[in-house]
């Protein structure tokens, strides 16, 4: 399992905690929106998993949890022991996780390897390959929303927003889909040198737009956020 990119600290990927976000390389999908664009393609120099737990012992009483994003950390064969790994050294972990591999982050749940799953959903089923830029098994993706949602521990759906992909009925549509689920986060994209399609390509929604859909929604879900 690679990883390539390290966050020490961040106070928004666990809630209520302080987490460390560590990022597996590669992804399959290709959204034009991704802001690890140096991530999915595998850019950049390899942590050694001895340094990792190194940083991990001396970080113990400054660090709750653990995040495994990436990329798409169920791509890589030794998730599961990495995340153990990380699990047995007495951190919370979370999972961040496209959905395209149902059956580890069923494994994962059921073994009690991870506390917390955030899955993106990238468009309504029907718009996924327009956004993710390729093929998709949308079977898997309607699998791993069930399993998440019927699972026991804590979890988010979340989607990036920005006008030439998503409409605002496109964001409706799949909050209706998800109605019911504990929590469904908006985060609205983030220009950037790291952006897949480039810089200036792209563009956030008003603020305007988001607080009618948060109207719209309100109801919907446990909890519901927009990260602006």
């Amino acid at each position: 399992m690679n990883i390539i990119g390290q966050e020490k600290a961040s106070f928004i990927d666990y809630p209520d905690k302080i987490c460390s976000v560590f990022f597996c390389s590669g992804c399959n999908m290709l959204c034009k929106y991704c802001h690890n664009a140096h991530v999915i393609k595998g850019q950049g120099q390899i942590i050694p998993h001895k340094d990792i737990f190194v940083f991990l012992k001396k970080r113990k009483k400054f660090v709750d949890a653990v995040c495994i994003s990436g990329g798409e950390p169920t791509l890589h064969e030794g998730l599961y022991d990495f995340a153990k790994r990380v699990k047995d050294a007495g951190y919370l972990v979370k999972l961040d996780t496209n959905g395209t591999n149902p059956e580890e982050v069923k494994r994962l749940i059921d073994e009690k390897i991870i506390d917390y799953v955030a899955m993106d959903i990238k468009a309504p089923l029907h718009k996924y390959e327009v956004v993710t830029g390729t093929k998709i098994n949308m079977e898997a993706i309607k699998n791993s929303i069930r399993i998440i949602r019927n699972s026991n521990i804590d979890y988010e759906f979340r989607t990036t927003v920005c006008k030439e992909l998503l409409t605002k009925e496109d964001v409706l549509t799949i909050a209706e889909y998800l109605k019911g689920s504990k929590q469904y986060t908006i985060q609205n994209f983030r220009d950037g040198e790291t952006v897949l399609v480039g810089q200036n390509k792209l563009h956030p929604y008003n603020l305007e737009i988001l607080e009618e859909i948060k109207k719209e929604v309100e109801g919907y879900f446990e909890t519901f956020k927009v990260r602006k």
